[in-house]
């Protein structure tokens, strides 16, 4: 019989000629980085995903390694099969983590050092066109089906893109570090030329798509039950989910107070004011910012190296850079599956600041770097019983998110914020996670608001409420609220993802505390678990219950 590492071993060597990304786990060099964004190439993607479900359902499976593998293959072909044939990853368009983003992404971690680096750098920007014409040709089958995105996602797209190629400029900086030399024509031609392809790209948006999208912005409950299954990796009860998010924010809410106490302050409002306006917190946009952005790093790698985890040496350098190619958010690339390329945690500030209160984000740099994305995936990447598609390419919003939104209060746990004033940035983060639940069901699915919630006496959801709502309880300045509902409502149920799966590793956590009782060991209880490579809420549930 086939046994599932078969199974396995087939679909990546396949899946390698169709991704790029495939291509780097199976040890190869992929030509392009650029994946095929045509509808053949969803369609051929979406076919290798149903034949391999067939196989898989057949295969052998033997021991804890091959029942991680064999739970998570079926639960993430399911996943794309379902948003393949339900029309949502052939029309996606939101703020962040789209195809269109995805090509302008290629060039964060194109390497820059040497004559060679930069004919591929060259190489890929001749590619933009291509790349994005191919997904404006997809955009355009799906729209003629019926299938096409709320017409704020089509606007907020073409707005970032007009962004890239006015204001930020960013294929123009790109090759500008460029020394001169015989490449140097063929950089600013090929700069000009992905430019102009943003552009047209943002204009096909605003003309076509547009004028034919509707002004609804709610996914309504079924497709809302398919991109919940696959952000998840689990069937949850949304009913009860979304009355866990209000328990979640009183919670918090409760902690919050009790921190601003602590600093002296009335309430919290008035303690973010303090902290916010206080000099001696706040670091310039620049070369500073990112400075800190690295020091910070360092120090959260030496505090867990060794005392809570074993970090792999080849993983202890993270790339830290600021970033104007989005808006307002701090974000996390994983190094390459060969480990040439360093892990990345990039920072886009909020548009007009020039200085940034840094007590608000180490919680997030805690959720992108370490003890979160980062040190899930030097530990992923190295585990070797995994198989390479686990190491590189299963991925689930609501174990990664899960993950690093758990990390932020173990870094707490861990001693590893400055004082209260960080703590309380921390509770804002716990808190921005609880309103994403209870905004993202609200918003998609038209639940009404409970009354005597505390914060608002609105009975239904608005964007314009969700915003609101995210500055008063998670202390979010306004640019960054209206970023992030856009990114709700483009993304459905993927803000599940966070609250829920922190869930799941709490409650497996204290279950393996009462099984072991004086025996629990935190930092082997972590490592065993992350061992076990990425998978969805529904498999992790059944193997972390292995674990003791």
């Amino acid at each position: 019989m086939t046994t599932i590492v078969e199974v396995a071993d087939r679909y990546l060597d396949v899946l390698a000629g169709l991704d790029p990304e495939a291509a780097e786990a199976a040890g190869r060099t992929p030509e392009s980085h650029f994946a095929d964004l045509s509808p053949d190439g969803f369609a051929a993607r979406a076919e290798l995903a149903r034949r391999t479900a067939a196989a898989a359902a057949g295969a052998a499976v033997d021991g804890t390694a091959q029942r991680a593998l064999a739970g998570a293959l079926t639960d993430r072909l399911a996943s794309e099969v379902d948003l393949y044939d339900a029309g949502f990853t052939t029309r996606l368009l939101a703020p962040l983590a789209t195809p269109v983003h995805l090509v302008r992404q290629v060039f964060d971690n194109l390497p820059r050092d040497s004559e060679r680096d930069w004919a591929v750098l060259a190489a890929h920007l001749r590619r933009v066109p291509t790349a994005l014409g191919q997904y404006a040709e997809t955009l355009r089958w799906s729209a003629q089906r019926g299938q096409l995105v709320a017409r704020r996602q089509v606007l907020a797209v073409a707005d970032q893109c007009t962004a890239w190629v006015t204001s930020d400029d960013f294929y123009g900086r790109l090759v500008a570090g460029c020394p001169d030399g015989p490449l140097t024509g063929e950089l600013a031609a090929g700069a000009r030329s992905a430019a102009a392809a943003t552009a047209d790209f943002a204009a096909f948006l605003r003309t076509e798509l547009a004028p034919r999208a509707s002004e609804v912005d709610g996914v309504g409950r079924d497709l809302y039950a398919v991109t919940a299954r696959s952000f998840l990796g689990a069937t949850v009860d949304l009913d009860e989910l979304y009355a866990y998010g209000w328990e979640e924010l009183a919670r918090t809410a409760a902690e919050q107070r009790a921190v601003a106490a602590e600093l002296g302050h009335p309430d919290v409002a008035s303690a973010r004011t303090a902290l916010d306006a206080d000099p001696a917190g706040r670091v310039p946009v620049g070369p500073d910012l990112e400075r800190w952005l690295r020091e910070r790093t360092e120090r959260l790698t030496d505090a867990l190296d060794g005392a809570h985890f074993d970090i792999p040496a080849a993983t202890r350098r993270v790339v830290c850079r600021i970033s104007p190619a989005a808006s307002g958010v701090m974000y996390y690339t994983p190094p390459d599956a060969g480990l040439t390329r360093p892990g990345g945690i990039w920072w886009s500030t909020p548009p007009g600041e020039s200085t940034v209160p840094v007590w608000r984000h180490v919680g997030t740099l805690c959720h992108e770097g370490l003890p979160g994305h980062h040190l899930q995936h030097a530990i992923t990447l190295t585990t070797a019983e995994l198989h390479p598609w686990q190491r590189s390419l299963c991925q689930v919003h609501g174990y990664a998110e899960g993950w690093a939104h758990y990390a932020e209060r173990l870094a707490d746990e861990l001693g590893l914020y400055a004082g209260p004033a960080e703590r309380l940035g921390m509770l804002d983060g716990q808190m921005w996670r609880a309103a994403r639940v209870v905004i993202d069901l609200g918003l998609h699915l038209d639940v009404p608001i409970p009354a005597g919630n505390g914060v608002t006496d609105a009975r239904r959801w608005t964007p314009e409420l969700a915003v609101d709502f995210l500055v008063r309880v998670a202390g979010l300045d306004a640019a960054t609220a209206r970023f992030e509902v856009d990114r709700y409502l483009g993304w459905p149920a993927q803000a599940l993802a966070f609250k829920a799966g922190a869930r799941l590793w709490q409650q497996a956590r204290r279950e393996v505390e009462r099984r072991e009782g004086a025996g629990f060991d935190r930092k082997r209880f972590h490592e065993r678990a992350l061992r076990l490579g990425p998978m969805g809420l529904d498999p992790l549930r059944a193997r972390l219950a292995e674990l003791s």
